[in-house]
């Protein structure tokens, strides 16, 4: 049998972190570019009526959302982290023009799921921000006798970078 020819990756350079750290910022320009300039091609009978969509921040969602009203963009959930993570990315995708979120593991890994997503509920509508919400989930758990996995400090810390932007 054939055997194929090795091939090495050169070692990064000095030079190049700027560069990938510009194409990475460059990411969710290049994905709703992509569905603005396809969409157009799409006849209106196969065009979709949702948007399943990681985040990647509020400037990018809130082009997507205003360039296709018609169109029902969905936030993913993303890996599990804190709970700040998972209130600030609902609140975050609220305030661009999300009209749908869907969280999985972020919920499904709670300590009390049902009340997660009643402080949910209350930060996407207004009542409490992202982190009185999770000071109000661990007071919740508190009076309950649930032990949370994280401390209260550690639960405010928001994690994932493009939350952090804001």
């Amino acid at each position: 049998s054939a055997r194929w020819p090795a091939t090495t990756t050169p070692a990064p350079s000095s030079r190049s972190a700027p560069v990938l750290a510009e194409l990475v910022q460059a990411c969710p320009a290049v994905i709703t570019s992509a569905y603005m300039r396809l969409a157009p091609g799409v006849t209106l009978a196969e065009r979709p009526l949702f948007l399943k969509i990681a985040f990647n921040g509020t400037e990018s969602l809130s082009e997507l959302v205003q360039h296709d009203p018609t169109l029902v963009v969905g936030i993913l959930g993303g890996s599990a982290g804190t709970t700040r993570d998972t209130l600030e990315l609902l609140s975050q995708g609220e305030r661009a023009g999300a009209r749908v979120s869907l969280f999985g593991r972020k919920v499904q890994r709670a300590e009390s799921q049902l009340d997660l997503l009643g402080v949910m509920r209350s930060v996407v509508s207004g009542k409490l921000t992202p982190e009185q919400g999770v000071a109000n989930y661990h007071e919740t758990l508190r009076s309950k006798g649930i032990e949370p996995t994280r401390s209260l400090e550690q639960d405010q810390h928001i994690t994932e970078s493009v939350l952090a932007i804001g």
